[in-house]
This record gives C-alpha cells, structure tokens and sequence, in this order.
C-alpha cells in the first residue's frame, strides 16, 4: 500500500525527523532529502548532520539539495521520499533571493519567494511518489525580534499550509508525542 503524502510538523527537538523516519523504516530504498546543507566550521551543525545519518538505514540515498521540485517531479525513481526539512529549504531560499533584507523583500524579494514557495506546494500535490516532509511549526514561539525573522515565521507558516492542504496526512509531534491533525482516508 502507498503511503499518502504526508507532512509532519513540530518544533525544534520534537522528535518530527525521528517520527518520518520510523514511518518509512519498512522501506529499504528511500531516498532521504537533506536541505540543510554544510556550514562550513560549525561543529555543532556538523555533529546534527552526524545523529540523523547515524539514525537511517544503510540502504537509504541521501541527496543533500533544495531543488525539491526536480525531486518530487522524477518520474525515473520510485523510491518513497523523505524531505527534512522545508525551513531549512526556505531558509536557503531566501539566503538566494537576499529576502533577509528589509529592502530586498519590499522590491520584488517576497513575490520571487512566495513564487518558489507556490512552486514547491503545486509540485507536493501533483508528485505521484510517496512522500513525507519535515516541516518546523513556528507559529507557536516567540514573536522574532526582527522584520526579517517575522517574514521568514509567515513564509513558512504560508508554506507548511499550503503543503498541508495538498497533504492526505498531517501529523504534529510534540515532545515526541504524535498527534493526528488530518487522518490518511481509508
């Protein structure tokens, strides 16, 4: 049976990785998308990067990218798909488009974001892979001190919406709990 698309949403440490990765442990192919790349001389990063290879089967493909749409849109390879995560996707995409800066976004930033953002939702629900995306629900913390880091808190909240409506299945996990938000039909 096909496992619906799903996405699962949580804070930072909840335990969202660890929950994707347990529902796509029957699988020995999977391809395990990683979109939060390298940063250079950050060891902590690099030890993060360390726990989640160490955590997945041997037998899983890891394609450290953002280009999402290319990945949900391969028709060639069908192998379930493991997306961790869309913040840290939209993070580089904004890191590429210069969105962080207040003059940037007002001149055309946001709509090149929010383009990519559509983009990536129309690609979600119309893959025809088995698919399952991390995502961080940011809209329940601290209102960010900056304007940059309350455009990046609305994308993303725009975004993990628009990929829960285009979702069979959408689970929040809290403190390592899973709760059901939208149930898979069947």
């Amino acid at each position: 049976m096909a496992l619906p698309r799903t996405l699962i949403l949580g804070g930072a440490r909840s335990g969202k990785s660890t929950r994707a990765e347990q529902l796509l442990a029957p699988y020995e192919d999977v391809l395990y998308v990683a979109t939060g790349g390298t940063r250079d001389g950050d060891q902590e990063w690099a030890q993060r990067v360390a726990l989640h290879r160490e955590r997945r089967p041997a037998s899983w493909r890891t394609a450290e990218t953002c280009e999402l749409v290319a990945v949900l849109g391969d028709p060639e390879d069908g192998a379930p798909v493991l997306i961790d995560c869309l913040a840290l996707w939209l993070t580089a995409v904004m890191d590429e488009c210069g969105a962080w800066d207040d003059a940037v976004w007002a001149d055309g930033g946001e709509r090149v974001v929010q383009q990519r953002c559509d983009e990536l939702a129309e690609s979600w629900r119309l893959t025809r892979r088995q698919v399952i995306a991390v995502s961080n629900e940011v809209g329940m913390g601290v209102v960010p001190a900056t304007a940059a880091g309350r455009r990046f808190r609305d994308t993303l909240g725009r975004l993990n919406m628009a990929v829960a409506d285009a979702s069979e299945r959408v689970l929040l996990v809290v403190a390592g709990q899973v709760l059901t938000v939208k149930p898979a039909a069947g």
